[in-house]
């Protein structure tokens, strides 16, 4: 892919999605957009953006994104901000709060939303009312989330006791899956969001929004204004969990730090 397509690319992707692709990423986007490509019968970089320039449907700019993003997870990943998440739902529990409403705005594959409902679970148990919405770029990763099946090796990370508890393990040809058990999968909705065009289809307010290892491929405009919404969605009091190697200095107006990368929205 020459620099002239793939700044093509960078800019429809940008103006699509909120990614922002710095340079010398030719040789990534030119693979990952072959998948695509190969799906198709398209052998050359140029056809397939007009490919996806004309399609009135919208549907190849959707499977274009999926084929760019990158999702990265697993269960409990960057486990203190579920031990806070645990301490923060049983203090509001104690306090008398009953309706809680949890955002996982990148929720890729599923394992961010489903740690959030074991934790909460476990913190304050099954009797409340207790959403949580997880929302993704991605049409294909959130087919999988919904879908709620996981090979052994996924579960790696995980203990036993939650595997036992959560899960039911269904034997395969190959290998052991697990799938999310209904009292966990009913307490999701899955959603496709771009988190690049606020304002968002919600009313809140939230209690809690993840929003981890994403804003690091927002450039500092749509981070602004990604922030400013999920301010907005937030009620007072409540909390923004973002990725340990996310920084918001200079950008976190209308939030002090409650402990590193949790933030609470403040008047």
């Amino acid at each position: 892919m020459n620099a002239k397509t793939f700044n093509s690319y960078r800019s429809l992707i940008y103006d699509k999605s909120g990614i922002s692709l710095s340079d010398g990423k030719e040789a990534l986007v030119g693979a990952r957009v072959g998948k695509r490509m190969r799906a198709l019968g398209i052998d050359d970089h140029k056809t397939y953006l007009k490919h996806v320039m004309q399609d009135d449907t919208g549907q190849e700019i959707i499977d274009l994104l999926d084929a760019i993003s990158t999702n990265v997870t697993y269960f409990f990943r960057e486990p203190d901000h579920f031990t806070f998440l645990g301490k923060i739902m049983k203090e509001w529990k104690a306090a008398g709060q009953k309706r809680f409403r949890i955002w996982s705005a990148a929720s890729s594959t599923g394992e961010e939303p489903y740690t959030i409902a074991m934790i909460i679970l476990e913190a304050i148990g099954g009797n409340n009312d207790v959403k949580i919405l997880a929302t993704d770029i991605s049409t294909r990763v959130l087919a999988k989330a919904q879908r709620g099946a996981y090979k052994a090796k996924k579960m790696e990370r995980m203990a036993k006791m939650f595997r036992q508890r959560y899960f039911e393990e269904v034997p395969e040809a190959t290998d052991k899956l697990y799938v999310v058990k209904p009292a966990l999968k009913n307490m999701i909705s899955y959603k496709r969001l771009n988190l690049s065009t606020p304002p968002f289809p919600m009313r809140g307010p939230l209690d809690v929004v993840f929003c981890r290892n994403v804003m690091i491929y927002f450039d500092e405009h749509v981070r602004r204004g990604l922030l400013k919404e999920i301010r907005r969605l937030l009620k007072p009091g409540g909390y923004l969990v973002v990725g340990h190697a996310e920084s918001l200095i200079g950008l976190a107006e209308g939030f002090k730090t409650a402990q590193p990368s949790v933030y609470v929205k403040v008047d």
